[in-house]
């Protein structure tokens, strides 16, 4: 569900559609979608659990065994988030655990005249583990 904090979803959303539920908008020029899934879907390829204490169970995942090199899946928000003064932090969790096709995640700030600043990338197996 979403929470008041802008951007916050734990994807727990009990059969709605997790784009709307969270404000999140799959990117229709990319070339593969990220999926809402659990452990019981994506079995020895992803984590048996997700990061949040308690019930909760999804997450979002993409697989990337069918892709090549260079295809990209992107998500982005469906809402600005207002400028603020001082300090403003971007928190999420992510599993990236040894595959062959194991891509780089990365995470993007769009100013507002459009231009994407990279924030964050990994591309490397960060163990078993949020």
């Amino acid at each position: 569900y979403y929470t008041s904090t802008p951007g916050s979803c734990n994807f727990e959303t009990q059969d709605r559609e997790w784009t709307t539920v969270c404000g999140l908008t799959q990117d229709i020029t990319d070339d593969f979608d990220w999926n809402i899934s659990n452990s019981a879907v994506t079995g020895q390829t992803g984590p048996h659990i997700d990061h949040t204490p308690g019930k909760g169970r999804s997450f979002l995942y993409v697989n990337s065994s069918a892709q090549k090199e260079g295809n990209r899946a992107r998500i982005t928000t469906t809402k600005f988030f207002p400028a603020r003064l001082g300090v403003c932090r971007v928190r999420f969790w992510f599993w990236m655990f040894a595959s062959r096709q194991t891509g780089v995640l990365k995470v993007y700030t769009a100013e507002e005249h459009g231009m994407d600043i990279l924030m964050w990338s990994s591309g490397r197996n960060e163990g078993n583990k949020w």
